[in-house]
């Protein structure tokens, strides 16, 4: 079951950031200010590698991130239309 309009994992990021500034957080995670910057400001989502750092980064469990970003993704996908899909087993 989908969560009903789960946050950007940016947001949530924010928030476990807490006072870190942007520049110093990026820093310690080895990726440019700009990546870490669109990922707190939704304009781009969590990869694998990115959820990596940041559980080792924040010590958080290794598919917490990566969890935040499909159930954000699979969200948004499903607000949008689809093509009626015949399941397998109806085809002859």
């Amino acid at each position: 079951m989908l969560m009903h309009n789960p946050p950007h994992p940016g947001k949530v990021l924010r928030e476990y950031l807490g006072e870190i500034e942007i520049a110093e957080a990026a820093k310690r995670l080895k990726v440019s200010r700009t990546t870490l910057s669109r990922v707190i400001n939704g304009r781009a989502g969590i990869s694998a590698e990115m959820s990596l750092r940041l559980s080792d980064a924040l010590e958080t469990h290794i598919a917490f991130w990566s969890g935040l970003q499909m159930d954000y993704d699979l969200w948004k996908a499903s607000r949008k239309r689809r093509p009626k899909i015949t399941p397998f087993s109806a085809a002859a």
